[in-house]
């Protein structure tokens, strides 16, 4: 399994690249950026301050790293008994949203078959060496695939949704269940030989698998913007 990406930026176009280095038996999953793909530098793992820090700056990507957005916001500050708002500059770092960026589009479209990892009874989880693809006919199926991420819906699931489910190979949130529904786009190519599949919701991600081989990866090429308007475009 591959995975890597590009974010165009709006200045003069610049790109940057990322690549993906995943761990077995954890999900830490260790990213790297480069302007040119010579010169690489390892970015910091995504935190929850990050997230919010990085949520109110909109727009495309300037293309460098070190720019900073500026961000203006009303703090509360306590003075002599009295509590009053004063309006702060918050500067914010590109890398620091790329590194968001990157983090939200993992978690919402990063994707794997069924069955190309496996989860042991103990907990951890390996890469399946007996797996030789999807079958042509579970290739077009969304339940074949899933978010290559720690699972969210299924830990909301009953016991007797459970039920028909393998604990080793469904361990993940299948993609059938994603909101808004029609989220992503399946598509077979090459006469039947390649599955591809785009996600509406972060335009730019796309994956491929060839049926009956171990073959797939994932790859998002676009500007780190989110589809918001999906929800009134299905």
């Amino acid at each position: 399994m591959s995975s890597s990406g590009r974010c165009e930026g709006k200045a003069c176009q610049l790109e940057g690249m990322v690549l993906q280095s995943w761990l077995q038996w954890t999900w830490s999953v260790w990213e790297n950026s480069s302007l040119n793909c010579m010169e690489w530098s390892l970015l910091p793992p995504a935190t929850e301050e990050m997230m919010a820090q990085t949520s109110v700056v909109k727009g495309r990507f300037m293309g460098d790293p070190s720019h900073e957005y500026e961000h203006t916001e009303l703090q509360k500050i306590k003075e002599g008994g009295k509590v009053f708002e004063e309006e702060v500059v918050v500067q914010i770092k590109e890398e620091t949203r790329l590194v968001s960026i990157i983090d939200q589009i993992d978690k919402a479209v990063a994707i794997i078959p069924r069955g190309a990892l496996f989860k042991t009874p103990f907990g951890p989880v390996h890469v399946n060496r007996t797996f030789e693809g999807l079958s042509l006919s579970e290739a077009k199926k969304l339940s074949s695939y899933f978010h290559f991420r720690e699972p969210i819906q299924l830990k909301n699931k009953t016991l007797l949704e459970k039920a028909d489910l393998d604990p080793s190979l469904d361990f993940m949130d299948s993609l059938e269940h994603d909101i808004p529904k029609g989220s992503w786009s399946i598509q077979m190519e090459r006469g039947n030989a390649l599955v591809v599949l785009r996600s509406l919701l972060w335009p730019g991600l796309t994956f491929f698998h060839a049926p009956r081989t171990k073959n797939c990866g994932y790859i998002y090429v676009g500007t780190g913007e989110k589809n918001i308007d999906l929800p009134f475009m299905l």
